[in-house]
């Protein structure tokens, strides 16, 4: 009897500890937010990706299922190897769950190729390469925020409507910049438009003086900036001083964010058409998010940025939701669950890992526009999901079934 009743009360002790004494392993969850600090997309993303990571592990509570999260960070310095390195020494021996974040998509590509050998969870809200959920996709890999087709259709989609029609692209000579162009090129020449050429330049590039003399020769109507970070605010700093935009040619940058527009000026960036899918001015819940990160860190967030809170919020809501950070349990999670938070409103994941949500396009304010300081954009129009999106049964990922 005495036997019976202590082996009862073991089991009821057993049942009222935390989930993540059997569940969670090592008893706590650790993400890893792994980006370029230091190069040219230290502002696109950086240690204010970090910063937005912290926020939504604070607002989660800083518990899963019982088990602490904690948050660790690295710079790539833009390099597959260096990156590589870093996700391997985190998943070995760091006992890192998921890395996150992932600017440059050349980086995106090989952490992604190194999570799905690992069996481990990858959320790239940094990159932009439609092959993560296309040809290179992962049953653990998952792209948040925006991807290259997204901004194709939203710039570019616009500047043909509006008769731009003959275009010249710069591109910088990586994975996001082909990915970037072909991406517009085909919607440019499927609406009828015409690419009169291209020229490539090295990730960093100070000196654009000689691509820009080569897409001002071209005649083109529009010069699609292919990049992004630094080298589109020095691309948009130097055409001005070149004369470009005043000779009657358009620039369409095709993937500039606030963290850019801020870096640039108003005066600058004036009139530039863009495509983002977090504005920190957009509703009331953004504008909450938002004045809360600009107090930690003196800046409203981009949409990487916010991203990257969807995307840990998201991921412990499915650890949650699974009762156990075990991968293929939270990556089936990931794929079912809508998303619904300060980044978008009934978002949800494709069979191929693409999170598909609105996509929003706005013009670059005059300074005489600007009200109050971040006051950078006019609304022009909203882009859904399903026409921002590649359809996954169109990704090329061979996990989808048409």
């Amino acid at each position: 009897m005495k036997a019976s009743c202590l082996v009862s009360a073991a089991l009821l002790a057993a049942s009222a500890m935390p989930a993540a004494a059997g569940q969670i392993s090592d008893g706590k969850v650790k993400i890893g937010i792994l980006n370029d600090q230091s190069g040219v997309y230290a502002d696109f993303g950086g240690k204010w990706s970090v910063e937005a990571a912290k926020m939504a592990v604070e607002d989660f509570g800083g518990k899963v299922q019982g088990a602490p999260i904690e948050i660790v960070s690295a710079d790539h310095q833009n390099k597959p190897d260096i990156a590589s390195n870093i996700a391997r020494q985190w998943y070995d021996t760091e006992q890192v769950d998921a890395i996150m974040e992932l600017t440059t998509s050349s980086v995106a590509l090989a952490v992604q190729g190194l999570s799905k050998e690992k069996k481990k969870i990858d959320i790239v809200t940094g990159a932009a390469a439609t092959d993560l959920t296309g040809k290179q996709c992962s049953p653990y890999g998952f792209h948040w925020a925006y991807d290259t087709h997204s901004q194709a259709v939203g710039t570019g989609g616009e500047l043909v409507k509006q008769g731009g029609d003959s275009w010249y692209f710069i591109t910088v000579d990586y994975a996001f910049g082909y990915s970037l162009k072909d991406q517009t090129a085909k919607l440019v020449e499927a609406s009828g438009g015409k690419v009169l050429g291209e020229v490539r330049y090295p990730l960093g590039s100070t000196d654009y003086s000689s691509f820009l003399l080569q897409a001002q020769s071209s005649g083109a109507k529009i010069v699609g900036l292919a990049n992004a970070g630094l080298d589109t605010s020095n691309s948009i700093k130097q055409a001005a001083e070149f004369g470009i935009v005043a000779g009657g040619q358009r620039l369409a940058a095709l993937l500039f964010t606030l963290a850019e527009v801020h870096g640039l000026g108003l005066q600058a960036a004036q009139g530039v058409v863009l495509t983002e899918g977090f504005y920190w001015d957009r509703d009331d819940k953004s504008r909450e998010f938002a004045q809360r990160f600009f107090k930690r860190t003196n800046r409203m967030p981009n949409m990487i940025q916010a991203g990257t809170y969807s995307a840990v919020t998201q991921y412990l809501k499915a650890i949650d939701k699974a009762g156990t950070d075990e991968t293929e349990a939270v990556a089936k999670q990931l794929h079912e669950m809508p998303v619904n938070d300060v980044f978008t409103s009934n978002g949800n994941v494709q069979a191929d890992g693409s999170m598909v949500h609105d996509m929003y396009l706005y013009q670059v304010k005059k300074p005489e526009e600007s009200k109050k300081d971040w006051d950078y954009y006019t609304y022009l129009a909203t882009i859904p999901g399903d026409k921002a999106f590649m359809k996954a049964e169109d990704s090329g990922c061979p996990l989808v079934t048409k």
